[in-house]
């Protein structure tokens, strides 16, 4: 029996602010649904190029007061990045708390405005250690 990727879904509480998270870790809106009935809206994201690895970000229009919560029960998404240092910059200047730095050149983790914790993974092994990401403490939980 084959099996195939289809996507992953997270419960968002701000559509936009979350939107602009995943934008920023350079996802692409791909497809939208809008259910006026049942009062929800689904927007798939996905890296250029990467159609078949889309996140499925799920707002619900009345709130989801549940939202954010610890979230750990989910796991993570993970990512692979070209340098971990550099997209670690752009998320830390947009606001985003780097909350395991990349002190070994190979992985980092941040979180969404919605709690959900996103691993980044430098692609082709790991970069020399560089400042100010070496000595950088957690901060959080990831």
């Amino acid at each position: 029996m084959k099996t195939k990727y289809l996507h992953t879904m997270v419960r968002v509480k701000d559509l936009d602010a979350s939107m602009r998270f995943y934008e920023l870790l350079g996802l692409k809106e791909t497809r939208r649904i809008e259910n006026d009935k049942a009062r929800f809206t689904l927007v798939f994201m996905a890296p250029e190029g990467q159609p078949e690895a889309p996140v499925e970000l799920t707002y619900n229009w009345d709130g989801d007061e549940g939202l954010p919560s610890d979230s750990r029960h989910f796991g993570h998404l993970a990512y692979e990045v070209d340098d971990i240092y550099a997209m670690c910059d752009k998320l830390q200047k947009a606001g985003v708390t780097i909350n395991r730095p990349p002190r070994d050149g190979h992985m980092a983790f941040v979180r969404s405005p919605d709690n959900v914790s996103v691993e980044l993974l430098q692609a082709g092994g790991s970069l020399p250690a560089q400042e100010p990401w070496s000595s950088m403490p957690n901060t959080g939980t990831w």
